[in-house]
């Protein structure tokens, strides 16, 4: 009778999350992603399929990622303000020299910088908006640009481990110091960035066989965007700096970013509402809610059954179950959320004790799946929202048929690389 009773409430939870995320995945109605995040959490709670206290701590886990989120929103928000965006548009615009070409691995250069230093969800939130300013000002069709702030947003996002959230959530209080950081994923990670700019470019060449403007009037950046960028770069100094020593990078980035709006708003005798209303706070509830689902899914075993099949592949080939692994939580992470599923894969790593090489082959394919679909990243989800501020969208299927020719030859010779040095 228990185990009927267990085997039901399983039933019931892997029922609602799978609704959960095909309307993350689909939006139905046309509804926000975090409108499905937050339902299916709270059918899950109001089913009493996961107790409250449990529900609650699932929430307090992304405290962090809170955090970080509004601090670079707060960021974003300062700079799209002050002009900051539209001055390092023309800057770009007038050093491709009419080539799009050039302007297409110019930006693709900044979001590897951006991306290093900052996370990839800067690359999203701080990036895109002066990627899109660009492409206007320089009278070309923005989506091949667009493009770049999204994949490269995942394709570089284990150059360092401040590089994506998800990294962070994967290795947990095991971050390794950064010289083994290198030593395992310099070269994945030169593969990775390689491999999908060519990939990519590639997939994009009829739309950039065009000249473009060679020369756009630059404007004087105010007082103001001068006082948003000296915040994004002591931000992503201090990020560096609490990264050196293991320390969680919310708060510090949440700082930064009060610290940056304040002093703008206060330059400017502004109003803070316009800013604050401008930032996309529906990712917050999005991140609670896949928290909360993930936290019920744990519940039914899933864990303890990925430890077993892990632990069970490993004796029979050790490469070949890092390959494996690698593959089937890049897919995963397009189904739950790569956030979710370093959350995941961070348990089970804690009760299997597996060989770096196969860490090492979860934490590529937590990162470069994402480049798959367009919700398997939180950074590709700010990024969506990004454009659809802006008045630009791009469906789901339309990434789709990007990520299948983008991410597959990535990961594989990532990984493939990886293996190699084991």
């Amino acid at each position: 009778m228990v185990n009927g009773l267990m085997d039901s409430a399983h039933m019931a939870i892997w029922s609602i999350a799978a609704l959960t995320m095909a309307g993350v995945l689909f939006r139905p109605f046309k509804l926000p992603e975090a409108t499905w995040a937050v339902a299916g959490a709270l059918l899950l709670l109001a089913f009493h399929l996961l107790p409250l206290p449990q529900g609650l701590a699932a929430v307090g886990k992304g405290a962090d990622v809170y955090l970080f989120l509004i601090g670079m929103m707060l960021l974003s928000e300062a700079a799209r303000r002050e002009g900051l965006f539209d001055w390092i548009a023309v800057l770009a615009v007038n050093h491709a020299r009419g080539s799009q070409s050039r302007l297409f691995l110019l930006v693709y250069g900044v979001g590897i910088v951006v991306t290093t230093f900052l996370s990839n969800d800067a690359t999203a939130v701080v990036l895109t908006p002066a990627v899109l300013a660009a492409a206007r000002k320089a009278n070309a069709k923005p989506l091949p640009y667009l493009f770049i702030c999204a994949f490269i947003a995942n394709a570089a996002s284990f150059v360092l481990p401040i590089s994506n959230p998800a990294n962070l959530v994967l290795y947990g209080d095991h971050m390794p110091p950064l010289s083994a950081w290198f030593a395992s994923f310099a070269l994945p990670c030169a593969v990775s960035i390689t491999v999908t700019y060519g990939v990519l470019r590639f997939s994009q060449r009829a739309s950039l066989n065009q000249p473009c403007l060679a020369n756009a009037e630059q404007t004087i950046l105010s007082a103001g965007g001068w006082t948003a960028f000296v915040g994004i770069v002591c931000t992503a100094l201090g990020l560096l700096l609490v990264s050196w020593f293991d320390k969680p990078l919310g708060l510090p980035t949440c700082v930064m970013g009060m610290l940056t709006a304040t002093v703008v708003l206060i330059r400017d005798r502004a109003n803070p509402w316009p800013m604050l209303k401008g930032m996309s706070w529906s990712v917050l509830p999005l991140v609670a809610g896949l928290f909360v689902v993930v936290e019920a899914l744990q519940r039914t075993g899933l864990t303890d059954a990925l430890v077993h099949a892990l632990n069970a592949d490993i004796k029979g080939s050790l490469l070949g179950t890092a390959a494996a692994a690698s593959a089937v939580l890049a897919v995963g992470s397009n189904v739950i959320n790569n956030l979710p599923a370093g959350l995941i894969t961070s348990t089970m790593i804690l009760q299997a004790s597996p060989p770096q090489v196969v860490i090492d082959a979860l934490l590529i394919g937590v990162d470069l799946g994402p480049n798959l679909s367009i919700t398997g990243s939180l950074a590709t989800i700010l990024w969506l929202t990004a454009l659809r501020r802006d008045g630009e969208n791009v469906s789901f299927w339309r990434f789709f048929k990007v990520g299948c020719l983008v991410m597959p030859p990535a990961l594989v010779l990532s990984v493939g690389s990886r293996l190699l040095l084991a």
